[in-house]
C-alpha cells in the first residue's frame, strides 16, 4: 500500500464529512418555519412568544447572524467537535447523542448478525446445491428483500409474529425478545445486498483454476466451497461494508419509529420536527463519520488482503 492511496483515502473522507455538514446546513436553512418560534411555543399549534424575546432566543443561539457567518462560525466549532446545544431543550449535541447511542448500537449489531447469517447462508446453498429450482428461487429471494420497504416487512412481522402468534412483544426494549423482530426488519433487506456479493463473487471464485486443482487432488464439494472459494469471495464482500453500515443507520430511523424504541433514529425524526438545527447536524455529520471511518478502515485493510490493490492505486 502506497502512500498515495492512502492519502486520496484520507482526502476522500475529509471531503464526504465537509459535503455531509455543508448539505445538512443548507437544507435546514431551507426548509420554511421558525425553529426558534416552534420551540418556544412548545410546538407548531402553540402560542407564539413576543417579538423580543424570540429575538433575544435567535440571538442566543446565533440565528440572528447571516447565513455565511452562522455556517463559518458552526464549521469551525464543529472540527473541535463542537455542535453546540440542542434547540428543542438546551442539552449539549453530543450528550444526546451519545446518550441514545446504546440501543441504536445494540439493534444495529443485532441485525448486522442477521444479515451475515441469512446472506452467508443465501449465497452459500444458492452456490452450493445440484438442484436448478432451489438455486434460481435462492437467487431470486436477495432481489425480492431488497426490493420490499423496511416499514412494511416490520409492520408484517408484527402482525404475524406479536398479534397473531404472541410470540413476541410488538413495541419496547425490555428485554432480548423486544430484540428479535426490530433486528430481523433490519437485518433482511442488508442480508440481501451481503446474498447478492456473496453469491456473485462464489460463482466467479468457483470457476477459477485453483478450484479445478483442488477438485483434481480430491477435495469435496462442502472442502472447495468452505476452504477455497469461500475465502477468497469474502474479500469482494468487504467492498459492501460502508454500504451496509449505512443501510443499518438508516434502517434504524424507521425500525425505532415502527417498534417505539429510543435511539438514534427517533432522535432524528424528533429533531427534524422541530428543525433542531445542531441537532440536526451533529447527527448527520456522526453518522457521516460512522460511514467513512468503515470505508477507510476496509481501504487500509483491503490491499493488506490483495496487494493488488495498493500496488495498482
Amino acid at each position: 500500500m502506497t502512500g498515495r492511496y492512502l492519502l486520496r483515502r484520507l482526502l476522500a473522507a475529509v471531503g464526504v464529512l465537509w459535503a455531509a455538514f455543508t448539505v445538512s446546513f443548507v437544507v435546514l436553512y431551507l426548509l420554511p418555519g421558525d425553529p426558534v418560534a416552534t420551540m418556544a411555543s412548545g410546538g407548531l399549534d402553540g402560542e407564539p412568544l413576543p417579538p423580543e424575546q424570540l429575538d433575544a432566543l435567535r440571538a442566543r443561539y446565533g440565528l440572528d447572524q447571516p447565513v455565511l457567518v452562522q455556517y463559518g462560525r458552526r464549521l469551525l466549532a464543529a472540527l473541535t467537535g463542537d455542535f453546540g446545544t440542542s434547540i428543542q431543550n438546551g442539552q449539549d449535541v453530543r450528550s444526546a447523542i451519545l446518550g441514545v447511542l446504546p440501543p441504536t448500537l445494540q439493534i444495529s449489531v443485532a441485525g448486522l448478525a442477521v444479515a451475515v447469517l441469512f446472506g452467508g447462508t443465501v449465497a452459500l446453498v444458492a452456490t452450493y446445491t445440484r438442484a436448478l429450482w432451489l438455486r434460481q428461487l435462492l437467487m431470486a429471494l436477495p432481489s425480492l428483500a431488497v426490493s420490499l420497504p423496511v416499514f412494511w416487512v416490520g409492520l408484517m412481522l408484527v402482525q404475524v409474529f406479536a398479534f397473531g402468534l404472541g410470540l413476541l412483544p410488538s413495541v419496547g426494549a425490555n428485554g432480548p425478545a423486544a430484540l428479535v423482530l426490530p433486528a430481523v426488519t433490519l437485518g433482511l433487506p442488508t442480508g440481501a445486498l451481503v446474498a447478492q456479493v456473496l453469491a456473485k463473487s462464489l460463482s466467479q471464485a468457483l470457476g477459477e483454476p485453483y478450484v479445478t486443482t483442488a477438485r483434481a487432488k480430491g477435495v469435496g464439494r462442502a472442502g472447495i466451497h468452505l476452504r477455497h472459494a469461500l475465502r477468497n469471495a469474502a474479500l469482494p464482500a468487504l467492498t459492501v461494508l460502508g454500504y451496509v453500515v449505512g443501510n443499518l443507520l438508516a434502517g434504524s430511523v424507521v425500525v425505532e419509529t415502527v417498534f417505539t424504541r429510543p435511539g438514534l433514529g427517533r432522535l432524528t425524526v424528533a429533531a427534524v420536527g422541530v428543525q433542531d438545527i445542531p441537532l440536526v447536524q451533529g447527527i448527520v455529520v456522526f453518522a457521516a463519520a460512522v460511514f467513512v471511518l468503515v470505508n477507510l478502515t476496509v481501504d487500509v485493510i483491503y490491499p493488506l488482503l490483495d496487494p493488488r490493490i495498493g500496488a495498482t492505486s
